[in-house]
Protein backbone atom coordinates (compact mmCIF):
# COMPACT_ATOMS: atom_id res chain seq x y z
CA UNK A 1 0.00 0.00 0.00
CA UNK A 2 1.11 3.48 -1.27
CA UNK A 3 -0.04 6.90 -0.08
CA UNK A 4 0.68 10.32 -1.42
CA UNK A 5 1.61 13.75 0.16
CA UNK A 6 3.31 12.19 3.17
CA UNK A 7 0.41 13.81 5.48
CA UNK A 8 2.36 13.84 9.23
CA UNK A 9 0.17 10.66 10.17
CA UNK A 10 1.62 8.11 7.58
CA UNK A 11 4.68 7.06 9.61
CA UNK A 12 2.31 6.54 12.96
CA UNK A 13 -0.24 4.07 10.40
CA UNK A 14 -0.23 0.73 11.56
CA UNK A 15 2.05 -0.62 9.43
CA UNK A 16 3.72 3.22 8.48
CA UNK A 17 2.69 3.99 5.38
CA UNK A 18 4.98 4.16 2.19
CA UNK A 19 4.32 7.62 0.72
CA UNK A 20 5.35 9.77 -2.03
CA UNK A 21 6.57 13.09 -0.98
CA UNK A 22 6.82 16.19 -3.01
CA UNK A 23 7.81 19.84 -1.89
CA UNK A 24 4.56 21.84 -2.94
CA UNK A 25 6.15 24.69 -1.84
CA UNK A 26 9.32 24.84 -4.04
CA UNK A 27 6.71 23.30 -6.87
CA UNK A 28 4.52 26.17 -6.74
CA UNK A 29 7.92 28.61 -6.66
CA UNK A 30 8.97 26.99 -9.88
CA UNK A 31 5.39 26.95 -12.01
CA UNK A 32 5.27 30.59 -10.81
CA UNK A 33 8.57 31.38 -12.46
CA UNK A 34 8.06 29.48 -15.46
CA UNK A 35 5.07 30.80 -16.36
CA UNK A 36 6.32 34.17 -16.43
CA UNK A 37 9.11 33.01 -18.17
CA UNK A 38 6.65 31.46 -20.66
CA UNK A 39 4.49 34.42 -20.89
CA UNK A 40 7.61 36.83 -21.54
CA UNK A 41 8.96 34.74 -23.99
CA UNK A 42 6.68 32.54 -25.25
CA UNK A 43 8.23 29.82 -25.92
CA UNK A 44 9.57 26.37 -23.45
CA UNK A 45 9.75 23.02 -23.71
CA UNK A 46 7.42 20.97 -21.18
CA UNK A 47 9.83 20.45 -17.66
CA UNK A 48 9.42 18.54 -14.65
CA UNK A 49 9.68 21.06 -12.05
CA UNK A 50 10.35 18.91 -8.87
CA UNK A 51 11.21 15.52 -8.91
CA UNK A 52 9.11 13.42 -5.48
CA UNK A 53 10.91 11.24 -3.27
CA UNK A 54 9.43 8.06 -2.51
CA UNK A 55 9.45 7.16 1.20
CA UNK A 56 9.42 3.20 1.92
CA UNK A 57 8.00 2.44 4.96
CA UNK A 58 6.69 -1.18 6.21
CA UNK A 59 3.68 -0.99 4.13
CA UNK A 60 5.68 -2.27 1.23
CA UNK A 61 7.24 -4.82 3.11
CA UNK A 62 10.57 -3.73 2.82
CA UNK A 63 12.71 -0.83 5.09
CA UNK A 64 15.22 0.74 4.82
Amino acid sequence: VVGFDDVPEAAYFWPPLTTVRQDFGELGRQAFRLLLHRIASRDGEPARLVEPELVVRESTGMSP
